[in-house]
């Protein structure tokens, strides 16, 4: 967690020096394998100015065993490499419920905080409203389902721009 808060005070240095086109918004998913219950997001995006945005995902996962429903907001710092190509970092959390098969002592709310910290191309410039995206989002948790528990998970995600 000292981590990300370190690298977002840097980040928020440098980003006076590189900047990059945040699309002004962009619906679509994101999915992948974590290890504190994600799975399949709807993911929208909404940018807050040419270099930062508000990122909301909705996602589910389970199996015969668990399902976990939960939402993640993410703030993300963006910065541009190279024409469409950009990475982004910032703080978020999650909020979801948690429903387990065998020990329903762990069933009911669970609330984490962490970062995500990803790679993007945004194929706007070349006049596709596409965004291609490979992050991984690293989650504490504090309430609820494996209280104390640090997860982390990565994900690819494909989102229309508007």
């Amino acid at each position: 967690m000292k981590s990300l808060i370190i690298a977002a005070i840097i980040i928020s240095f440098i980003s006076f020096q590189s900047f990059s086109q945040v699309s002004p918004h962009a619906i679509g998913i994101r999915g992948g394998a974590d290890t504190y219950g994600g799975g399949a997001e709807i993911s929208y995006q909404q940018g807050l100015g040419s270099n930062n945005r508000l990122e909301l995902d909705l996602g589910w996962s389970g199996n015969r065993n668990y399902s976990n429903i939960y939402i993640s907001p993410i703030y993300h710092w963006v910065f541009n490499i190279d024409g469409g190509f950009n990475w982004f970092i910032g703080p978020g959390g999650v909020v979801g419920l948690h429903s387990g098969r065998y020990f329903n002592d762990d069933d009911g709310l669970t609330v984490g905080l962490g970062g995500q910290l990803g790679i993007e191309y945004n194929f706007n410039e070349h006049g596709v409203p596409l965004l291609l995206a490979l992050d991984t989002r690293p989650m504490w948790r504090f309430v609820g389902y494996r209280n104390g528990y640090a997860g982390y998970g990565g994900a690819l995600s494909l989102r229309f721009t508007f």
